[in-house]
């Protein structure tokens, strides 16, 4: 009879430690900050932050499970639509300065009483 050598453990069913992926950010903060502002600054488009919001919270739920290149996928669309959030806030936020600064609503409304 010959020995056997041991079959070794199976490595692949284990997900990677965490050390092994660096840190993928998820965003989460920034889609939730964004997404208020542009809601509150702009319009109802600052709800398109809500799939900034969406893709951020699968980061880690893909990290646990081991997807790894699934987490960073979610992370970068993640930060994808944070920018797009950021920017209508940024772009409400213009549009409130210049209404502000121009006399606001009533000085449109006796410009448009005027044209007519």
């Amino acid at each position: 009879m010959s020995a056997m050598p041991p079959i070794p453990p199976a490595a692949t069913s284990m997900p990677p430690p965490p050390a092994a992926h660096g840190h993928i950010p998820n965003y989460l903060a920034w889609s939730i900050i964004s997404t208020v502002l542009a809601t509150c600054l702009c319009c109802p488009l600052g709800l398109i932050g809500i799939v900034a919001i969406v893709f951020s919270s699968q980061v880690n739920g893909k990290l646990n499970q081991g997807d790894i290149e699934g987490a960073r996928r979610a992370s970068a669309n993640a930060k994808t639509w944070c920018w797009v959030a950021t920017a209508f806030a940024i772009i409400g936020l213009l549009i409130n300065i210049v209404m502000l600064a121009t006399g606001g609503m009533q000085t449109y409304i006796e410009m448009m009483q005027q044209y007519q």
